[in-house]
């Protein structure tokens, strides 16, 4: 694993699950996973953590198939229209799609990986305009309304977003009512 020992962010998306096909046996290891089972055999499957499974998998015990945020049915929706797929639900609230996909990108073959890798990116740019338009048009509702960013609306449209696009969202809001601050303090040092 090349993340962040350190970093919240690879500690969260490396708390997400994938799922396991065991190959082979491993004795007293059943209880593991909340099973009733004493030993994990030959075709179980688990749901495991992306932190114990570099362990399973490099080991040669399991094989794992692409978590379902990252399918092709997925992969068709964000191709068709990546801003109207909500990337939190695939990854739960306040998930972090973004970091989660590159945690299973490092660990695919070559072609799958750069494919993931072109999903991600792809969604990123897709996606950033219309995270920068809404950050300051909320900003500004904010400020004309002597509120700070829009209220409810700003918070429906963010709860679609991955944690990373809700952190550039909060970014851009706060840097349109900065530069708007200025804009009006300047304006005023003139007259």
């Amino acid at each position: 694993m090349e993340e962040d020992y350190f970093s919240i962010d690879d500690i969260l998306a490396g708390n997400q699950r994938i799922q396991c096909i065991f190959s082979q046996s491993i004795p007293e290891m059943g209880h593991l996973w909340g099973g009733t089972e004493r030993d994990i055999v030959p075709q179980s499957k688990y749901q495991i953590p992306i932190w114990m499974f570099y362990w399973i998998i490099y080991s040669g015990w399991a094989e794992f198939a692409l978590p379902t945020p990252f399918n092709g049915r997925v992969r068709n929706a964000l191709n068709a229209e990546a801003r109207s797929v909500q990337l939190s639900a695939l990854v739960g609230a306040g998930g972090l799609w973004y970091g989660f996909g590159k945690t299973i990108m490092n660990m695919l073959e070559d072609e799958q990986g750069n494919l993931m890798s072109n999903t991600l990116t792809d969604t990123f740019k897709a996606r950033l305009g219309e995270i920068i338009d809404q950050a300051q048009h909320f900003a500004a509702l904010g400020a004309s309304s002597g509120g700070g960013g829009g209220g409810s609306q700003s918070m429906a449209f963010r709860e679609g977003l991955d944690g990373t696009e809700r952190e550039l969202f909060l970014l851009a809001q706060e840097s349109a009512k900065r530069m708007r601050k200025w804009h009006e303090e300047t304006d005023k040092g003139r007259r």
